[in-house]
């Protein structure tokens, strides 16, 4: 009788693990696949041309006037 139980018991878990491993095998999200640009004159698929790298933004300045400025301004 022990054994019996013991036995229901080893299924049910072996059961539970295996169910649980199986659904984290690694999902992934599926990827969007943009459209192949087509040639208007021919129909054929063209590469698209690369753009030339953007710049780097520009370095942030402070516009807080120098002292000089200031009493520039001052006179006016």
């Amino acid at each position: 009788m022990a054994s019996l139980v013991g036995e229901f018991v080893e299924k049910l878990v072996e059961g539970a693990l295996r169910e649980v491993l199986k659904k984290t095998t690694g999902r992934t999200t599926t990827r969007r696949r943009k459209r192949q640009a087509r040639s208007a004159t021919t129909g054929r698929f063209v590469r698209k041309k690369t753009t030339a790298a953007r710049k780097p933004a520009r370095k942030q300045v402070s516009k807080r006037r120098t002292a000089a400025k200031r009493s520039k301004q001052r006179s006016r």
